[in-house]
């Protein structure tokens, strides 16, 4: 595939070098594996395993020139040749026949140096403003299997809705695309809806949204410009040892039959979003592990995130061939955390770096899957909060309690 991208983006070395395309692809994605370390520490990895051979150890300038001659192209491709929904015969991810999708986006640190600036800007945040110039990545995520189905990123002063649009054409009638409530613009919902993709989404519980009918559940249809939506007001009440906590949810939908879709099964489907608020868990906590990205530049930026992107999914299709091959297992059970450290120690060791005649669809990174599955997950009842301060020191103003 690497070799296919490369011919692809006419990306391949003109003349033998220390550090050939093929190779600086290679560091790019194990950099993203070990997010904390230096490039030429990352390459002295890809070594490790090769006793006997001796390759040479480059300069870290030569490293960067060839990052720099590869360019970003390669690294996009290849993130697009692995893309979509990972193939599962498990029930998780559908619904009444339809494919569960979610989009949402977060932000990324990128180093503070005078070329990233120039193109990231510093986000305010609360009292202040981000100590890094910060990145915003948007996603389409399936949520059976939490692997990406694509990907748009740039400067934060872009909205996510912006980058949202950008992903619509990768929506397909038979999906059904959750959106929290920043994702309820008219003209979004109308944009998206036109793919033929369903929708449900939330928006603020004091919209006026007349109704034109009303349903059998409660339920009412409104318009929303060309389009028809299902308004559904729900109390969601949760009891936990802390107590009872309820709240008041408004959901916007394009399943208009009340009957084929009753709003209380919607509702207890829309929980379903948190799925990709654990992938961006996973992204920016377990591979980055709370580290800003590396590069110094916009261009090696690019190139950097569509290299995370592609680690992320690769580990979630070994993910979900792993949990595939037992009939009636939840690919929620697969931990990526273990998946993570299987992969480093395949890296390290050089295990499989050549090519054989045996396909092993489930591979040593699903065994270990397999060998230290999670429990069943249980639903989510925490509120998003700092549980630990980031800094020992205060914060400025006094409305701030770390």
């Amino acid at each position: 595939m690497v070799d296919d991208v490369l011919a692809q983006t006419r990306a391949h070395e003109r003349r033998v070098r220390l550090v050939p395309a093929r190779v600086t692809v290679y560091l790019l994605l194990a950099a993203a594996l070990f997010t904390g370390l230096g490039y030429r520490q990352v390459f002295d990895r890809l070594c490790a395993g090769l006793a006997g051979l001796a390759p040479l150890r480059p300069s870290g300038s030569a490293l960067r020139q060839a990052r720099q001659r590869l360019g970003a192209a390669p690294m996009k491709a290849l993130f697009d040749l692995l893309s979509g929904p990972a193939v599962t015969t498990a029930a998780a991810g559908w619904w009444r026949g339809l494919r569960l999708v979610a989009v949402d986006g977060t932000l990324l640190s990128v180093p503070d140096c005078a070329a990233n600036l120039a193109r990231f800007t510093r986000q305010r945040l609360g009292n202040g403003i981000s100590g890094y110039p910060q990145l915003r990545l948007t996603v389409l995520l399936s949520c059976g299997t939490r692997s990406l189905i694509a990907a748009a990123f740039g400067p934060a002063t872009t909205g996510e809705l912006d980058y949202a649009r950008r992903l619509a054409a990768q929506l397909r009638a038979g999906m059904l695309l959750l959106g929290d409530r920043n994702f309820a613009a008219t003209d979004l919902l109308n944009h998206l809806a036109a793919t033929g993709a369903d929708l449900l989404v939330r928006c603020k519980s004091g919209r006026n949204l007349p109704a034109v009918a009303r349903c059998r559940d409660g339920s009412a249809l409104a318009r929303l410009g060309a389009l028809t939506v299902r308004v559904i007001d729900a109390e969601i009440t949760i009891r936990t040892a802390a107590g009872i906590r309820s709240s008041h949810y408004r959901l916007l939908t394009t399943l208009t039959d009340a009957s084929r879709h009753p709003a209380a099964d919607l509702v207890r489907l829309y929980h379903e979003r948190w799925e990709i608020e654990t992938t961006y868990a996973e992204l920016k906590s377990t591979i980055l592990g709370g580290h800003i990205l590396r590069s110094r530049t916009p261009d090696g930026i690019e190139q950097e995130v569509w290299a995370l992107l592609t680690v992320y999914q690769v580990l979630r299709i070994a993910m979900t061939d792993a949990t595939d091959s037992v009939p009636g297992l939840d690919p929620d059970r697969a931990g990526f955390t273990t998946a993570l450290a299987a992969a480093r120690d395949q890296l390290i060791l050089a295990a499989g770096v050549i090519t054989g005649t045996d396909i092993d669809l489930i591979g040593s990174i699903g065994r270990h899957v397999l060998a230290h599955l999670l429990p069943a997950r249980r639903v989510r009842t925490k509120d998003r909060i700092v549980k630990r301060a980031i800094s020992k020191y205060n914060a400025r103003g006094p409305a701030i309690d770390r």
